[in-house]
């Protein structure tokens, strides 16, 4: 006998109702399906390569200096925010030859002079042929002053070794800034320092920090973005200065630092060729009436 067409939609609607109620209770029945984030608790930063997800240490002070902070005024950043007072300063060696270092003072606050440095090859250390003229020079045209050493320590034992030749070269002389370890990673091939774990360079920076500290000095230590993110635990120098090296139009780094260098290719009066031009950030009363460039 066949079914009338009402009957026909009945029993659809039927079937249709019970489909219905056995996926509901299926989806009662199986266990809640939980959304993992995958990077819960990560922040997004550019590492100077590529984009990568990090897990910020939490005893690290973060950056609170954004691109809307600064103005481009006749090429260069200018910071117009209003939670610090800014310095320019310069950084030099034997590269810039002899400098006029009174025409220099005219547009600076301070001086980063390189003290010595460690070959990458066979590891020995050697003076700055123009440090003595160099530190000299830029304290008696009046600019605050502070000495780098460019070290390629590969052990805590040559991070000391440094150190104690900075404190012995910097007899007679007075330094304002803290005494940076400056670790550069060399391209090319040959370097000692090729393969260095990140416990092993921040034991060298730390080792090298806390000679000079206990020799009465202030010590900081200068970065890149990269070495930042992958090749020091910065979590383990927090009680020294951060001298971040990242040209461009703002420090663009998760985590505060004291001293930014933002350019390789400044004209500096006095400086033949060209030079690097460093920021030092010093915070401000909160109150403090900030006027405009």
């Amino acid at each position: 006998m066949s079914r009338s067409p009402g009957g026909k939609l009945k029993y659809y609607l039927i079937a249709a109702l019970l489909i219905l109620a056995m996926a509901a209770i299926i989806r009662l029945l199986l266990p809640e399906k939980t959304v993992v984030n995958e990077h819960a608790g990560q922040v997004s930063v550019f590492d100077g390569y590529d984009w990568i997800w990090m897990t910020p240490f939490e005893n690290v002070a973060t950056s609170t200096i954004y691109e809307e902070d600064f103005k481009s005024i006749n090429g260069s950043p200018t910071y117009v925010g209003r939670e610090y007072q800014t310095e320019i300063g310069i950084d030099v060696s034997e590269h810039q030859l002899d400098i006029n270092w009174t025409a220099a003072a005219e547009v600076l606050d301070f001086a980063y002079i390189r003290i010595g440095y460690r070959g990458y090859t066979e590891g020995g250390i050697f003076q700055d042929p123009w440090y003595e003229r160099n530190i000299s020079g830029a304290s008696a045209a009046g600019l605050d002053t502070g000495v780098y050493f460019f070290s390629q320590a590969v052990n805590v034992g040559e991070a000391i070794e440094e150190a104690e030749y900075v404190i012995a070269h910097l007899a007679g002389h007075e330094v304002d800034l803290p005494v940076m370890y400056d670790w550069e990673k060399v391209d090319g091939g040959g370097a000692r320092t090729d393969v260095l774990s990140e416990q092993t360079m921040t034991d060298c920076a730390l080792a090298f920090c806390r000679t000079i500290e206990n020799a009465g000095y202030e010590a900081g230590v200068y970065f890149n973005r990269n070495i930042g993110y992958h090749g020091l635990d910065l979590s383990r120098l927090t009680d020294y200065a951060f001298w971040l090296s990242v040209p461009g139009p703002y420090p663009d780094f998760y985590y505060a630092a004291e001293f930014w260098q933002y350019t390789f290719t400044a004209s500096v009066p006095g400086v033949s060729g060209e030079a690097d031009l460093n920021m030092r950030f010093i915070p401000l009363p909160q109150d403090y009436p900030l006027s405009s460039p």
